[in-house]
């Protein structure tokens, strides 16, 4: 176990992430004992969650695009990852496409609420969302245990994902869109995909 808590802990972008969240936390500061911030956090949190099924479905298992440059951009964000799904730099969401979507996170956020100190309370939110996120990611993709019930359920419920059927169970950290959504199906009434390994054919 203290093997794989050390390849997680010590990849970029998890520090990146633990820096952003320990930053910000310390600049807001005597912010915290407004309830405003608390629900900026919370709101951002559920915008994450939300589109992590959205992005999931949509966007990573769209047909592949004709545009070389797109296709080569979706492999590297999600085709190459049902190829090789326990690959490390394939299994976490790269900076360059992590960041740009909190920067346009935070201006949507600023322009609804017309307050900065709110705005990074949101992305602070979808960063710890992202976070979470990517460690059930982590666990279900290497032989780890997961402590809890609902978090052995899931992560088989995303295994599912890799090697039963690419077109259920889109949600990683949890399934409430999937049941929202009609993609949450018995394991059992749905038939072996050939496609689950590689999106691109």
């Amino acid at each position: 176990m203290s093997r794989y808590l050390r390849e997680f802990f010590s990849h970029g972008s998890i520090l990146a992430i633990l820096l952003f969240v320990a930053i910000t936390s310390v600049w807001l500061g005597s912010r915290w004992t407004d309830w405003t911030t608390w629900v900026g956090v919370l709101a951002g949190a559920a915008v994450f969650f939300s589109t992590e099924y959205t992005t999931h479905r949509f966007l990573f298992h769209m047909n592949p695009p004709k545009n070389p440059r797109l296709r080569k951009l979706l492999h590297r964000l999600h085709y190459d990852h049902h190829d090789v799904p326990n690959e490390l730099h394939l299994l976490l969401l790269p900076l360059w496409y992590s960041v740009p979507n909190f920067a346009i996170l935070w201006g949507l956020a600023y322009l609804i609420v017309g307050s900065a100190v709110i705005a990074w309370s949101v992305v602070l939110g979808g960063v710890l969302g992202m976070f979470y996120y990517e460690w059930v990611h982590y666990v279900a993709h290497r032989p780890i245990k997961p402590l809890t019930r609902f978090g052995r359920w899931m992560k088989k419920v995303h295994l599912w994902h890799h090697y039963k059927s690419e077109h259920y169970w889109y949600g990683v950290s949890n399934p409430l869109m999937d049941y929202l959504m009609g993609t949450f199906r018995d394991e059992k009434a749905v038939e072996m995909s050939p496609t689950a390994r590689k999106l691109n054919l």
